[in-house]
């Protein structure tokens, strides 16, 4: 038998059901879905050492189980001393079940390790998506602290299928992500 992430069970089981009856869909198609998850790192360090890049790049792959592309400067600009066309910043886009895994490690294990822990603010984008900004990438299970030569942040995009805030942050919700004051409608 195949391996199917526990998200993506959950998701069929329990929280399909559960938006059906909260919104009172009249068929499944009509359900917000997870579409892909993004995971940015912008590193404007990288401009004077190429040396950043690369681990980052190697880290980022590590956590997201998928290899990291880089993301180059569009244009000059002087005085940061940022040419076109250099490297600038990592992302990854993870899909299907990647993306199920890597949601599951994030809400069960690598956001509780944050200090003072209460919980993520719910402001989604007005389009149906949710940004999560991380200060420290050392809050992942994969990264060894000891190898690390410095400090990252990186943003975590949640795409979802519908564009009303409302439907998305109830998606969100029942995924498990844990909302500073979550609503229940």
């Amino acid at each position: 038998m195949n391996y199917v992430p526990t998200l993506k069970t959950k998701y069929k089981e329990e929280i399909m059901p559960a938006l059906m009856k909260e919104f009172g869909y009249k068929s499944v198609m009509q359900i917000p879905r997870l579409e892909k998850i993004i995971i940015n790192q912008g590193l404007g360090a990288a401009v004077a050492d190429k040396k950043i890049i690369e681990s980052a790049q190697a880290e980022l792959s590590q956590i997201t189980g998928q290899k990291a592309v880089q993301t180059f400067s569009r244009k000059d600009i002087s005085n940061f001393k940022l040419r076109k066309g250099m490297p600038i910043g990592l992302k990854v886009t993870l899909r299907r079940d990647r993306m199920y895994e890597f949601m599951e490690r994030l809400i069960s294990v690598s956001l509780p390790r944050i200090r003072d822990f209460k919980g993520i603010a719910d402001k989604l984008d007005g389009r149906g998506n949710y940004t999560l900004g991380i200060q420290e990438q050392i809050i992942f299970p994969e990264i060894d602290i000891d190898k690390i030569s410095r400090i990252n942040g990186l943003e975590i995009t949640f795409v979802t299928s519908t564009d009303k805030d409302d439907e998305a942050y109830a998606l969100l919700r029942e995924f498990g992500l844990p909302f500073k004051n979550a609503k229940k409608n």
